[in-house]
């Protein structure tokens, strides 16, 4: 895509020199004899850098680029100015001028000025994008879910962003508590600022400390050089503190001095740094069952504990699990290059009365193998492989088709071995009474006998059975 220049002097002699010099560029260039004409072609132009000469007849160069830094902060302006007017080049980069450049000019002067002007353009447009993405991801709106319990949770992350105070989120891992304190973070007042997620548990009790607080140099045996630490990284922003439960009981010392009085200091330094942060804790544990084991400090857990939110497990809200279905079909789906993937009814129920251990994680999981699965278009109840742990269980809703793809996928499966099964499921069911057994498998009491006789299996087995469970009582 070409880039767009605006060239603003008042000589035309100036600007076709500018425009000869540049001409090696991917660029449109656009022509204006003074401030006035040059902010009108801005407002009706997407214009990526402007050089302008600072003095011109009835709106300077100076006007032009306060009035630009007005309407787009980022926009880079290059003053020209002549060699004689370096005070006036100084007050231009004051008032937030890319760079100048004095005349007379050549390409060595000006051509690294443009081509680094131009790439700083580039890049905070990419930045700009990539933060407006970020932002709407992590909208309110944008959370899956319709279920009474996760809009209460919505509700009330929508409440408390709006402020500075702590959050404590609770609930089991999987259920989406980072998605949730991100969401609480790019609606506040904090949203510009740094956010940065820090798991508890997934680091050496040794090293936490190090990695929340920094060091000094010379701290501790390896500290060959000053290190910031997460909290003066996030400062101006949040910091998400996973998996709470596990922080050593020394340094929640040093968390709860953060939260009192937002400062600290480094390992092995005396200088106190102060801080501007908003905290959002989590945890999957009971804090008040640590607190009693004197597992964790209990003037911590209050002051943490200021707004509290519960995230319910996926099993409690099983009426969003099929749209969380359908949204993973879709994101994973276009990563895949498999843009028109649907699911059959009886595996969604298949779906839906899972128990979900692992909350919305595994769910996510397991439809990102189904579609690695699936060689067509559909996702049926075959492509759903579980944890190893469970199987899926069969359900009436499951249609016959999926219950034989499930069984065919057994190793070692035969069908002899699955009718002697039933068979004898049957008759423990109704104990051994041959006539309510072939009502239940829908045969005939004469068929029925038949199939008995050929597995082996007799009415007085059931006789058996009884009288060794009566000696075993």
């Amino acid at each position: 895509m070409k880039r767009a220049i605006l060239i603003v002097d008042d000589g035309a002699r100036m600007r076709r020199s500018l425009m000869m010099l540049l001409s090696h560029l991917e660029a449109d260039f656009l022509e204006a004899e003074n401030g006035r004409e040059a902010l009108e072609i801005w407002e009706e132009e997407n214009i990526d850098l402007v050089i302008t000469d600072l003095k011109m007849p009835h709106f300077s160069g100076m006007d032009l680029l306060k009035a630009l830094k007005e309407r787009d902060p980022e926009l880079p302006v290059i003053v020209i100015t002549a060699y004689g007017s370096i005070e006036n080049a100084v007050e231009a980069m004051k008032e937030g001028a890319f760079d100048y450049i004095t005349k007379p000019f050549d390409e060595e002067k000006i051509l690294p000025c443009v081509d680094k002007a131009l790439k700083m353009r580039k890049l905070l447009s990419q930045v700009s994008y990539l933060r407006k993405e970020i932002e709407g991801k992590y909208n309110f709106k944008n959370i899956i879910g319709e279920s009474p319990a996760i809009c209460k949770v919505l509700e009330l992350a929508g409440q408390v962003a709006k402020s500075n105070t702590t959050v404590l989120l609770a609930g089991e891992s999987g259920t989406g508590k980072e998605l949730i304190s991100r969401a609480i973070h790019f609606n506040s007042s904090r949203a510009d600022g740094p956010f940065l997620a820090v798991n508890c548990a997934a680091i050496p009790p040794s090293l936490l400390e190090a990695e929340l607080f920094g060091f000094e140099k010379g701290a501790f045996t390896g500290a060959i050089r000053q290190k910031k630490g997460k909290f003066e990284i996030a400062s101006g922003g949040t910091i998400f503190l996973d998996e709470i439960s596990d922080m050593p009981l020394d340094v929640q010392a040093g968390l709860l001095r953060v939260l009192e009085e937002q400062s600290f200091e480094r390992l092995g330094g005396t200088k106190t740094l102060k801080v501007n942060i908003r905290i959002i804790a989590a945890t999957n544990r009971e804090l008040p069952s640590l607190v009693s084991k004197g597992l964790f400090r209990e003037d911590l857990y209050h002051r943490i504990n200021v707004f509290p939110i519960h995230i319910p497990p996926l099993r409690e809200r099983r009426e969003d699990i099929s749209l969380l279905v359908r949204h993973f079909i879709k994101e994973i789906g276009n990563s895949l290059g498999k843009r028109q993937v649907s699911i059959t009814d009886s595996a969604m129920a298949l779906l839906v009365e899972q128990p979900w251990p692992g909350n919305i994680r595994e769910l996510r999981n397991v439809i990102e193998r189904a579609m690695i699965l699936c060689k067509g278009n559909i996702i049926t109840s075959n492509h759903l492989l579980f944890n190893e742990t469970r199987s899926p269980a069969l359900t009436e809703s499951m249609e016959l088709e999926d219950i034989s793809s499930m069984l065919l996928n057994i190793p070692g499966f035969r069908l002899e071995e699955l009718e002697e099964h039933l068979l004898k499921a049957a008759m423990e069911r109704t104990s051994y009474n041959v006539s309510k057994a072939a009502r239940l498998l829908g045969l005939s009491r004469a068929t029925l006998r038949y199939r008995l006789e050929k597995f082996g299996i007799t009415p007085s087995q059931g006789i058996v059975k009884r009288q060794q469970l009566m000696r075993e009582v």
